[in-house]
């Protein structure tokens, strides 16, 4: 995709004195005290901001923090914890700026976190007279935000729209990239794997990945009713029968193509859903009226991960058992491996997969891992995100 990349523009020496101004996803979670819990989007976000440091240019930078309520600011919604942090990451002092819109002082080589933008009447409307004022903040709108990139909001995509110039962050521009070479030009075999408890949720994402991949491999509650469909008893485990035909359909897009959903062999019972559940391994033919599938079975999880040795491109999105329970945890485990094993290219994304994926510590081994959930989702639905489409059509005004 034709955008133009902030790191072109620095390294051209078109950002010094310029008022730069970034949207970042620093949503990061907190505890009941405020207290951030984990901070890799805080950490994520800081080479786009150092870099238009370097470049000399006068800094701003907003996101969003949680739910808050438009026109209601509350002591809860402010982004000061996360200039706190992002201070001692980079070893500055970072002020917090509120009521900006109408304006913000900031001078070149400076750094400021401008208030938890949802907090402007307007913003999730994309209100123009209020991406207007934003657009007027700055010479230069970088967005950086992929977890937002879905959203056509007045600080994502009508600031866009009329700021003087608009363009990717890195982390945009990676997402970009990954994402292009995993389902625009992938290396075959394209393997996806699509898991989840809901077939409801991802039937889109299906469909549109039986259109286009070599092998669909399906995990959870979504492997469940694939299994309904193929005319296996499931017992009492977690699916959706009255959607038995769509998943047929995709079964019988992927047969159309020479491709194929591979139908669990064997499966990890229990009769109850709990950590300390005893888990059995039993045929899939073999499941009981009481039972609750929670696993792909050894023999199922080996052959799969066989079939990612030979992969090209991977797509990962979900685990295929509930990890979280050790006893059922093995298939997630197995495809987990497989995939940091596989010279494929592999790209991961939504909050489950991301993880397992820091569970048995393949973060080096996977290609890309994406850090938009409902954005990376609706990238595999086929449609194109609304932050892409108003970057590639300002770089071709």
């Amino acid at each position: 995709m034709n955008v133009i990349r902030f790191s072109d523009l620095c390294a051209r020496g078109e950002v010094a004195g310029k008022r730069v101004f970034i949207r970042a996803d620093l949503n990061v979670p907190q505890d009941d005290q405020g207290h951030i819990t984990e901070d890799t989007r805080i950490r994520a976000s800081i080479p786009c901001i150092q870099m238009a440091l370097d470049a000399g240019a006068a800094v701003m930078v907003t996101s969003h923090l949680g739910r808050p309520t438009e026109g209601a600011f509350k002591p809860s919604d402010s982004l000061t914890p996360v200039a706190v942090r992002m201070g001692e990451l980079m070893a500055r002092t970072i002020p917090v700026v509120a009521n900006w819109v109408d304006g913000v002082d900031v001078a070149a080589g400076q750094l400021v976190l401008l208030e938890n933008c949802r907090v402007n009447k307007g913003e999730k409307k994309n209100d123009a007279a209020l991406a207007r004022k934003m657009a007027a903040l700055c010479d230069i709108f970088v967005h950086d935000a992929f977890g937002t990139a879905h959203r056509a909001e007045a600080s994502t995509y009508g600031i866009a729209e009329f700021a003087p110039l608009a363009c990717a962050g890195p982390l945009l521009a990676a997402e970009m990239d990954a994402i292009s070479k995993a389902l625009l030009a992938p290396k075959r075999p394209l393997v996806a794997i699509v898991a989840g408890s809901k077939v409801s949720t991802k039937l889109t994402i299906l469909k549109s990945l039986a259109a286009n991949v070599d092998q669909l491999i399906v995990g959870g509650g979504i492997a469940n009713t694939f299994m309904l469909a193929a005319g296996l008893k499931i017992g009492k485990s977690l699916a959706e029968p009255d959607l038995l035909a769509e998943a047929t359909a995709v079964i019988e897009a992927m047969k159309a193509r020479g491709a194929a959903v591979p139908i669990p062999v064997d499966v990890v019972t229990a009769k109850t859903f709990s950590a300390d559940a005893a888990a059995t391994v039993k045929s899939a033919t073999d499941v009981a009226d009481d039972d609750l599938i929670l696993d792909i079975g050894p023999q199922t999880a080996q052959a799969l991960a066989e079939q990612l040795k030979s992969a090209g491109t991977i797509v990962w999105n979900g685990p295929v058992g509930v990890f979280e329970f050790a006893a059922f945890e093995n298939g997630t485990q197995v495809i987990a491996r497989a995939i940091a094993d596989s010279s494929a290219f592999s790209i991961a994304g939504g909050g489950d997969t991301l993880a397992a994926i820091a569970k048995y510590g393949i973060e080096k081994q996977v290609g890309y891992i994406s850090t938009g959930g409902g954005a990376f989702l609706e990238v595999l639905e086929g449609k194109t995100l609304p932050a892409f489409e108003v970057l590639a059509r300002r770089c071709a005004q």
